[in-house]
């Protein structure tokens, strides 16, 4: 019966890869992922900008160290550099933001002192760690960490410094903060991540670190341990039938786009939360209930674009690692732009150097999120090259400063990924994620059970946005599989961690 199983997953990305991989390690033979597009790795997308590689999509290893499988793996397939694997690098617990050495410009053409930029950074990370602090303790005062940290900012500020250029200063460069938690937390705005539920993310010890040969190099290793004939490309699907009564009938019938009709008894749904969003109504028959629906409803899905720039030279000190650029007139606090049609470059608070030189060239990478970064997928090569030469001459002071080439990322109109990966919004609690991955038909209803799975990193309770979530969660699912068939492994199995 186990061998026999039919098992259908929906999407080729690291989710519905890592489930596959799991299932026919322990036996499953009549295993089928269906893939909308024609490459596997979903978010995981590594291109090139000229000769160099370049991460489209994933970008880092969060937290490389013993409890991160995809340093694991990695690792067993011999895909980093040596300094990645010290134990060191493995030791070192950065929360999400490394110690970069960095330069700070300003909107007039300065260079800012070390001083006024530690002073303003310590105040927002005092004030981040205090948010992520509220989802123990209860009784937030605010619904959003972004209201959090803007009464809090302003008002430690001016308790703590009295000169009102250095102060208004420092609150301009607390807004550039504000830019990069919306890049790390994948969001429009920190308005829109709930306050209470902002402390839910785990993270992982260890210092970021990069794939040597890029990020599709694990997707390679991990389908070459997959029968060849397993994906079938270029299919996306239209609606899964679940809850079949009829005896005759399989419990879960898939229902592709070109036609094809697939029975099945088990299917693992991997799709992104923003495709699930635009098009749940449509994809189940019958229709998700009500408190899966209203979780995928609260939950938040944001755009976080890339904007690689490449330069015959650098321009930038050898040693750093990162450019930020802080406008002079965003001392109330702000990370969004009040025009987004004439300032949208103004959301993206600055750049990546990316290293080492001798692998990537002379390349920036420029972060923007949210709805400035929908806009500026909209826009030419050319208007997108214009704004950033623009703005790098204009931070600089330069006017002769003049990229060789641009490339960005377009997430949010990618139409199987709908925007970038999940956060917790307002009003969300650790029971949506849970909803998010409840399988259907939900315990206690007498039909065939986990008829529908769910996998990917907005099914993780607190490596949602991850990798390494979108890992797990794909082994959790075909463990609870596995479980359910009680099949006898031939070799002991990595643990899930959820």
């Amino acid at each position: 019966m186990s061998v026999d199983a039919k098992i259908v997953i929906i999407g080729c990305g690291i989710a519905g890869i890592a489930a596959a991989q799991r299932l026919h390690k322990y036996g499953f033979r009549n295993l089928r992922i269906l893939e909308a597009t024609q490459r596997s790795g979903g978010r995981i997308k590594t291109g090139k900008l000229g000769n160099n590689i370049i991460e489209i999509g994933a970008n880092w290893i969060h937290g490389p160290s013993e409890e991160n499988p995809v340093f694991c793996l990695a690792r067993h397939y011999g895909l980093l550099d040596p300094e990645a694997l010290t134990p060191e690098n493995q030791a070192i617990d950065v929360k999400e933001h490394p110690p970069w050495i960095s330069i700070w410009f300003t909107s007039s053409g300065q260079k800012l002192n070390a001083e006024d930029c530690y002073l303003a950074q310590e105040l927002f990370f005092e004030l981040l760690q205090e948010s992520s602090e509220f989802h123990h303790q209860g009784g937030e005062p605010c619904p959003s960490v972004g209201d959090f940290i803007r009464s809090e900012a302003r008002k430690r500020a001016a308790e703590r410094w009295t000169d009102e250029m250095s102060r208004a200063l420092r609150l301009c460069v607390i807004s550039n903060m504000l830019k990069v938690e919306c890049c790390v937390s994948g969001t429009h705005t920190m308005d829109d991540v709930g306050l209470g539920a902002f402390g839910l993310y785990k993270t992982l010890p260890g210092v970021d670190c990069t794939f040597s040969r890029g990020y599709e190099s694990l997707i390679d290793n991990l389908m070459s341990e997959l029968p060849g004939d397993i994906v079938t490309y270029r299919r996306p699907v239209h609606c899964v039938h679940w809850n079949n009564t009829e005896k005759r009938q399989s419990p879960v019938v898939i229902e592709c786009d070109d036609g094809e009709r697939i029975a099945a008894d088990h299917v693992i749904v991997t799709v992104p939360l923003g495709y699930l969003k635009r098009h749940h109504s449509t994809l189940f028959r019958p229709p998700l209930p009500l408190h899966k629906l209203h979780s995928v409803q609260r939950l938040g899905f944001g755009t976080s674009n890339k904007i690689f720039v490449e330069f015959d030279s650098p321009w930038w000190d050898p040693d750093c690692e990162v450019i930020y650029l802080v406008w002079e007139d965003e001392e109330l606090v702000v990370d969004e732009v009040p025009d987004i049609h004439r300032s949208w470059i103004k959301k993206m608070f600055g750049f990546n150097v990316l290293k080492p030189t001798k692998r990537y060239g002379h390349v920036l990478c420029g972060w923007i999120t949210g709805h400035e970064a929908e806009y500026m997928e909209t826009l030419s090569e050319q208007e997108v090259t214009h704004a950033v030469t623009q703005l790098i001459r204009q931070f600089t002071g330069n006017p002769v400063i003049t990229p060789r080439r641009v490339l960005c990322s377009q997430w949010f109109h990618d139409p199987w990924t709908c925007g970038s990966y999940t956060y917790p919004a307002k009003f969300c609690s650790v029971q949506d994620f849970n909803n998010l991955g409840e399988p259907l038909p939900t315990t206690g209803e007498q039909s065939q059970p986990f008829q529908v799975l769910f996998a990917g990193e907005s099914t993780h309770p607190y490596f949602y946005s991850t990798v390494h979530g979108a890992l797990f969660s794909g082994w959790r699912e075909a463990e609870r599989l596995i479980s359910h068939y009680s099949i006898i492994s031939p070799s002991e199995p990595l643990k899930s961690k959820l």
